[in-house]
């Protein structure tokens, strides 16, 4: 029997975990479901201040959701430079950028129809 793979809210709810674990900033939840043809359900967008905590960000989400889920991203890109790294984890897609590259890039524009729920952290 193959495993089940968990639900979006439960995947969220640990990827939040992971990045506000390592102090990861402006975290926002892009819903696209309600978009055509998207490659996925949901972005989960976040930046770092360098590439040690863009690296530290992606790390803890990884970690937290392999122990809770025992899932791991489908693919992984843009590791080697840490400017922008991509997590798939197929129904959501974690975006962790540096500061200014997430500026340049401007993703939430570029998905304007989506519905954008931005997480408060406390620190």
């Amino acid at each position: 029997m193959a495993n089940k793979a968990p639900n979006n809210d439960q995947l969220i709810a640990h990827i939040i975990k992971g990045i506000e674990d390592v102090k990861g900033n402006d975290i926002d939840i892009l819903d696209l479901r309600q978009i055509e043809n998207t490659v996925c359900d949901y972005f989960i967008i976040c930046n770092g201040t360098s590439n040690t905590q863009v690296n530290a960000i992606v790390n803890s989400v990884q970690k937290t959701v392999s122990k809770a889920l025992k899932d791991k991203p489908w693919h992984i890109e843009g590791g080697e430079n840490a400017e922008w790294v991509l997590l798939d984890y197929v129904n959501v897609v974690v975006h962790v950028f540096q500061k200014h590259i997430r500026e340049f890039y401007d993703i939430e524009s570029l998905w304007g129809d989506a519905k954008i729920t931005s997480i408060e952290t406390n620190y």
